[in-house]
């Protein structure tokens, strides 16, 4: 068997995605088990980054999973929502004062506040989502290689490219960012490879790991002028990784449509289709981490006594990491793209084509 590799020569530094965790690399560990009074006096919380929990990606997601788990397992929940970083310690600090058994912190930002806040209250638990730095027996990471994924998109957005220029860019400078960007410009670079095309990539440069970044995951004004610029200099697809302030990208896409061009929009971390208000019809696919099951699994695990501070991480191997259906542009895609695309999953999965990145999770 030939393996093919593709490797982003990124920055070595704290890789992320997503998470809360479950045991291992695996799959997700069963979250079944009969509710108890144990559960019923469980206390589970949450605590944003300053992208707040609307912002129709991990937040929100992650959000979500708290509210299954009360749902599902009859558990008590409570939130705090940053407006800002300067709020991050005193969210965590509430959570872990008001008697919450197992607070989630949502995000690569809040990772330090969360090691100083596990550390004062060794007798709570911590799960962190999209951040894997930190090592204590109190708190549990869940981290997705959503490179692999991206990679997927990367080559759909190739594939369906009219124009021959993709585009993606970044909120922030951060290996959770990055990740994406790595993956989508190798899988722009490997369906070249693949079909002899050069289709190009707009905002990121693999191999320098230089690109367009907003510094900030909320300022969607912005990141609507970087889209408009991208599109202006030729790209049809883009993927914003910027968190809320992709609404811009949206706007910029809605409008560019609006002008007889032919743009789309690949959107990160959850489906785009069910979660955005306009521009779903011009969603080529989302880019998944499937947070949403993950912390509803993890709070449910430690509401049954069986919480532990091992790694999780999603892959395509394990679902943990995917591509959400094509709705609306599924005819436009086609079925002999589709085949393609469904082929480079298993090929991933089966280890034929090998998708690397030094911004990834190491399991």
């Amino acid at each position: 068997m030939t393996t093919r590799r593709f490797r982003a020569l990124g920055a070595l530094g704290l890789a992320g995605l997503t998470g809360l965790t479950l045991a291992g690399c695996g799959a997700a560990p069963d979250s079944s088990g009969d509710s108890s009074a144990q559960a019923s006096d469980f206390k589970g919380c949450i605590v944003s980054d300053d992208g707040g929990f609307q912002d129709r990606s991990f937040n929100q997601s992650s959000y979500e999973g708290l509210k299954a788990a009360e749902e599902h397992k009859g558990i008590k929940i409570s939130q705090a929502e940053s407006q800002s970083e300067t709020e991050f310690e005193p969210n965590l600090t509430s959570m872990a004062q008001q008697g919450c058994n197992l607070t989630v912190s949502v995000g690569f930002l809040l990772a330090d506040t969360t090691k100083k806040v596990a550390e004062a209250n060794p007798d709570k638990h911590f799960a962190i989502v999209d951040d894997n730095s930190i090592k204590a027996d109190n708190v549990k990471p869940i981290v997705y290689n959503t490179a692999e994924a991206a990679f997927l998109a990367g080559y759909l957005a190739a594939g369906s490219s009219e124009t021959g220029k993709v585009a993606t860019y970044g909120g922030m400078d951060i290996p959770t960012v990055t990740v994406f960007m790595d993956g989508f410009s190798d899988g722009v670079k490997y369906y070249n490879e693949k079909n002899k095309k050069d289709v190009k990539v707009l905002g990121w440069n693999k191999d320098s790991q230089n690109g367009t970044f907003l510094s900030s995951f909320q300022d969607s004004s912005k990141a609507k002028t970087v889209t408009q610029n991208l599109v202006g200099d030729g790209a049809d697809v883009v993927l914003p990784v910027a968190g809320q302030a992709a609404q811009g990208t949206v706007d910029a896409v809605v409008e560019a449509n609006k002008g007889n061009k032919n743009v789309r929009l690949i959107w990160p971390d959850t489906d785009g289709y069910e979660t955005l208000d306009s521009g779903k019809e011009f969603l080529l696919t989302s880019v998944l981490k499937e947070m949403t099951t993950s912390v509803e699994d993890v709070v449910t695990q430690a509401a049954d006594g069986k919480f532990d501070n091992s790694q999780y991480v999603g892959t395509l191997e394990n679902g943990g990491v995917g591509l959400a259906p094509y709705h609306d542009q599924e005819s436009k895609v086609g079925e002999d793209l589709d085949k393609e695309v469904q082929q480079l999953k298993q090929d991933i999965i089966d280890g034929k084509v090998t998708v690397e990145s030094e911004n990834a999770p190491k399991s």
